[in-house]
């Protein structure tokens, strides 16, 4: 009997930004025949990977390799939860958020040195309204935004940061009542998001200190933003540094409820659905098995000393905006005043 571990790479030949045609061979070149036994599968249509990896599961298979982007990755990921059988990854895609936040390799034949290597871990994931996901969901701006990321045509960080700078000028801000462990508060927000992982995808960090095996969801709340807002928001999340802006504000839960004013869009994983008011939110503490990058420098997700200087820096040049902002207005507020008891 082989002592072999069974591994099957489903590879989605349509996904990202990526040419797969060479991907085949580099695995059978590059992959440890002395230890996996391997199966390539391509997917022929949208949610087939999902369907490859639950049945690769029911059969025992050890690991299933997600080779292409996002949206592969967590359908392969949504198979596999809850059991014994490890995702591993390939990143093929434009966003490659998991991947990223794991740090993994984004070129094909490291990714698969760090699979030879097969260093699992049981890591965290959440669940919205009963879907799955890895590293973030949410509702408000991010969802807005989800959906019109889906419905572009292109992809990459540009066109994100091109969605966020042209829409945040028009989206308004709701109404939420949020109930977790410590307690229930209403606010106004742009948007409530909550990641088991740092990032979107594109190293756009939403949540630069979030782990994904703290058994604990980092809660993002952002206050109504005005049109010179969004600018320094996009650069602090690509600088690691939102978490220090003065519209972020953060904390960590297990469980999160949140009511709003009406059914709307949510998105889970980038994924976008309309959702009802109510929307639960859970952590699933150790509850996937993750190929890992062993040799991960943790550090390189924190801000380095330059993008913090440069974030303090704005969110003084916003701040002292705002008080100025309010100053203004408490002239206006006396100038009116002034004129009223002029003209009595």
């Amino acid at each position: 009997m082989s002592n072999k571990r069974h591994i099957i790479f489903i590879i989605n030949p349509i996904s990202g930004t990526v040419k797969k045609s060479g991907i085949r061979q580099i695995i059978e070149s590059q992959l440890n025949k002395d230890l996996f036994d391997y199966e390539i599968i391509d997917t022929q249509y949208s949610g087939h990977a999902s369907v490859i990896a639950q049945e690769a599961k029911d059969k025992g298979a050890h690991i299933v390799v997600a080779v292409g982007g996002d949206g592969t990755v967590n359908e392969v990921a949504r198979a596999i939860i809850q059991s014994d059988t490890a995702l591993g990854i390939i990143p093929c895609g434009s966003g490659n958020g998991l991947a990223r936040h794991l740090m993994l390799p984004m070129e094909t034949h490291k990714a698969i040195d760090i699979i030879n290597e097969c260093n699992i871990h049981d890591l965290d994931y959440g669940i919205i309204n009963e879907h799955p996901f890895f590293c973030t969901c949410g509702m408000g701006f991010d969802a807005f935004i989800s959906r019109k990321f889906a419905e572009s045509q292109k992809r990459g960080p540009v066109t994100y940061l091109e969605n966020i700078l042209k829409e945040g000028l028009k989206y308004q801000s709701e109404n939420y009542k949020i109930t977790c462990e410590e307690g229930s508060f209403d606010i106004r927000a742009y948007l409530v998001s909550c990641a088991n992982a740092s990032q979107y995808g594109n190293n756009a960090y939403i949540a630069p200190q979030a782990s994904m095996s703290d058994g604990w969801l980092d809660v993002i709340i952002m206050d109504p933003l005005d049109v010179l807002d969004a600018p320094q928001i996009s650069i602090d999340m690509f600088n690691k540094t939102l978490d220090k802006n003065s519209k972020i504000k953060t904390f960590r839960t297990k469980h999160i409820h949140v009511k709003r004013e009406k059914p709307g869009y949510i998105h889970y994983d980038g994924d976008p659905v309309i959702a009802g008011e109510e929307v639960d939110i859970a952590v699933v503490h150790h509850g996937i098995k993750i190929i890992v990058n062993a040799h991960a420098d943790k550090s390189k997700r924190q801000p380095n000393m330059v993008q913090n200087a440069f974030s303090e820096f704005f969110n003084d040049l916003s701040n002292m905006r705002t008080d100025i902002t309010k100053q203004g207005r408490h002239i206006q507020n006396i100038n009116k005043a002034l004129l009223r008891k002029l003209n009595n």
